[in-house]
């Protein structure tokens, strides 16, 4: 009823402008009249009218909008929420970045959860872009942030969000499957800095320990998620050991794949090999580090792909025993928003 009171209300002014152009045409004598004058003035009456008309229906549109666009990042803050800056004893900072304007997070995923198995995180990269990919990704997310707690295991975690994406492309399409996937990669960093990981075709993540930056490649992915079914058993790879100050980077495709006007790739392991040589090695100066340089990158050219960046840093100072009384972790003070859509 509210809306339809609304809608109404945006109708009756342009009706009666109307209303009155109509009538000063039909009874107003000067309206009737063929001279220069008679004209000119009949010209200026509905050049008048319909310049009014015109601002008022864009006014509305833009109110709408605006309206829109506040419900939309609402919803995109509940999906895509903040991280903590802090996460038993690690520093984190993420930012996102997506490839349709208006939206602050497209097809591209991330989380980190604490967990008595250690800290554990998600990257992520749904088919497609934009908000199109929001209902994969929801289900994705929400999945995880259940499993992580109650799987004692990376391969648990994996087969649960693959039986909630298959029922997710199952309700978007019932009629018949899609050629729908995800790209994942699942990291689980314990408290003595041992990191395993299972990987769906998802680009390796990068360690940077003081001033080197390794691609911790540690074999074949399996395929990504939704492509093929799983085989029942997923033993975890290791990942070695992230030390004292080291940082892992993780990222999406739409990193190494971002072109300059000249068609050439953003080259990565480069700028990540620019950036902890200036001595950057805290999660929120390697996002900022990589976020600017994607942007000078790829200056005045339209973003094709969602982009998506992850940095935890070990910050662990203590004993391991004491390491694990920062479960919750939100002891650091929150990050500067980096130049992406800082989470």
């Amino acid at each position: 009823m509210i809306r339809v009171r609304g809608r109404v209300r945006s109708l009756g002014l342009p009706t009666a402008w109307g209303a009155a152009a109509v009538t000063y045409k039909l009874v107003c004598p000067l309206a009737q009249e063929t001279g220069l004058q008679a004209r000119l003035v009949t010209s200026a009456v509905f050049f008048a009218v319909g310049t009014a008309l015109i601002l008022h229906v864009r006014h509305s549109l833009m109110r709408e909008l605006r309206q829109a666009r506040r419900i939309a990042g609402a919803a995109q803050r509940a999906l895509l929420r903040p991280l903590p800056s802090w996460i038993d004893g690690l520093d984190v900072a993420a930012a996102q970045l997506s490839a349709e304007r208006g939206a602050a997070v497209g097809g591209d995923l991330y989380e980190v959860v604490a967990t008595e198995h250690g800290v554990r995180a998600v990257m992520g990269d749904v088919r497609g872009h934009g908000i199109g990919a929001f209902g994969t990704v929801a289900a994705v997310l929400g999945c995880f942030r259940e499993a992580a707690h109650d799987e004692q295991d990376l391969g648990g975690v994996l087969h649960r969000l693959e039986r909630a994406l298959d029922r997710q492309l199952r309700q978007e399409h019932p009629t018949g499957a899609a050629e729908e996937f995800v790209t994942l990669l699942l990291v689980e960093i314990r408290p003595d800095g041992e990191m395993l990981a299972l990987n769906c075709g998802h680009p390796w993540p990068y360690r940077l320990s003081g001033t080197r930056v390794e691609q911790l490649a540690a074999g074949d992915p399996h395929p990504p998620l939704g492509l093929f079914p799983l085989p029942p058993v997923l033993p975890t790879v290791g990942l070695g050991r992230l030390e004292p100050d080291d940082a892992l980077f993780l990222f999406t495709d739409g990193a190494q794949d971002a072109r300059d006007a000249g068609g050439r790739f953003f080259p990565l392991a480069t700028a990540l090999t620019s950036v902890v040589a200036r001595g950057t090695l805290s999660s929120q100066g390697v996002v900022g580090g990589i976020s600017t340089a994607l942007r000078h990158h790829t200056r005045g050219m339209a973003q094709t792909d969602d982009i998506a960046l992850l940095v935890l840093t070990n910050g662990r100072r203590m004993s391991l025993r004491g390491a694990g009384n920062c479960a919750n972790g939100h002891h650091a003070p929150a990050a500067d928003d980096s130049p992406l859509t800082q989470r």
